[in-house]
């Protein structure tokens, strides 16, 4: 793999800590500060929502002043977001420390980005492997956000979480100054974007292709986030687990989120996206069935992993897709809106878990995702469908 694509590796590995990090502790700060039970988990859905809104902002940017410079500002945001959780934490405010997820969120909506300048280094025939291999730097974020966010968990702690914020400041540091230093935009294989070229997005949007790469992603990430989400709170408030507990359970959860991406990308060339997908769909439904059963340590942590298991095959997969549908010059728009789908269905099922949870309880959130294991199964008969009745033509 080229340079480039190492040097992505590892700025992700720091910068997607934010995620973990925000997981860990956003729904638990949240219930210490928060002015209702309702709203703990409103940090973790807002980081989200920052993702949500800074896509479009950093995908303009990047058609017109390159990746590189965009991914500077991605961690400058990063640094922030850290610099005011920890002022947050020190005064206790719930809304800054809303503020900062938000801010948080905005620079993820940019490492989300590496995969796709990753595949751009490489030839077109390596491309899934190159975003499978990015992803990699999610295993080291797994382990190392949660560790940094129990910086200042301790219960003697004057100010909860001030110096957990404080480091994550100083990781998202350390993914600037790796960027600055190792990222090389003159390495990209792709031709200048002509800015505003290509097909409507109507015409994009005809092929049924693209709604399955779509959905892949937007589907698997809204199904992982809404059930990782309410796990933390279900584990502690209404199963009894102590908090040591939850934070193994999702620190093992994203890690099987990324440690697939080892072979992922190689499975896309040799058993096919389709065969990927069902298998990342049926992972799904094994994790339900096996978190519904039972509300053990083990029944949480089997089913976070077959989570990760299934959210790694289905946005490998959505995203190794999505660039047989469109041309290079589309490229920017088109991602941007893949990323606007995906993570506005993530902060959707984020924002609502903690309700959903408080109110149906945690077996019946369960089965709210199932229908949407079943859209994506349509979507993708769909497309299979088309692509068959096309060759045989």
């Amino acid at each position: 793999m080229p340079l480039n694509v190492w040097v992505l590796v590892a700025a992700q590995a720091l910068a997607m800590c934010t995620a973990p990090f925000i997981v860990f502790i956003g729904s638990i700060q949240g219930r210490l500060l928060a002015p209702a039970p309702e709203l703990a988990t409103l940090p973790v859905g807002l980081v989200v929502v920052g993702t949500v809104l800074a896509i479009k902002p950093a995908t303009w940017l990047m058609e017109r002043v390159g990746r590189k410079q965009v991914m500077l500002l991605g961690a400058v945001s990063g640094v922030l977001a850290g610099l005011l959780g920890a002022y947050a934490s020190w005064q206790s405010h719930f809304t800054l420390v809303c503020l900062a997820a938000v801010l948080g969120g905005a620079g993820l909506a940019v490492v989300h980005q590496y995969r796709f300048a990753a595949m751009e280094s490489v030839e077109q025939n390596l491309a899934g492997s190159a975003a499978a291999r990015v992803l990699l730097g999610g295993l080291v974020a797994a382990w190392l956000g949660p560790e940094v966010a129990g910086l200042g968990s301790g219960k003697s702690e004057s100010y909860p979480f001030l110096y957990s914020w404080v480091g994550l400041a100083v990781v998202q540091a350390l993914a600037f100054v790796i960027l600055a230093l190792g990222y090389r935009a003159k390495a990209e294989r792709v031709p200048e974007t002509v800015v505003g070229g290509g097909r409507p997005l109507r015409e994009i949007l005809a092929n049924p292709l693209m709604w399955t790469a779509i959905s892949g992603a937007a589907i698997g990430y809204a199904v992982m986030s809404f059930i990782m989400t309410a796990t933390p709170l279900s584990m502690t408030e209404m199963a009894g687990h102590d908090l040591d507990d939850a934070k193994r359970v999702i620190q093992l959860h994203i890690m099987a989120m990324y440690l697939p991406s080892l072979i992922s990308g190689w499975l896309t060339r040799v058993v096919g996206i389709p065969l990927m997908m069902t298998v990342g769909l049926l992972a799904y439904l094994a994790c339900i069935l096996l978190a519904a059963s039972g509300i053990s340590f083990h029944h949480y942590l089997w089913a976070l992993l077959l989570l990760g298991v299934g959210w790694n095959f289905l946005f490998v997969g959505g995203t190794t897709l999505l660039p047989q549908g469109y041309q290079q010059s589309e490229r920017f728009r088109v991602q941007g809106l893949n990323d606007m789908m995906v993570f506005t269905a993530q902060a959707t099922a984020a924002l609502s878990a903690g309700a959903v949870l408080a109110s149906v309880g945690w077996a019946s959130l369960l089965l709210v995702a199932v229908p949407l294991l079943v859209l994506h199964s349509v979507l993708m008969s769909v497309w299979l469908l088309r692509s068959r009745r096309a060759t045989t033509n």
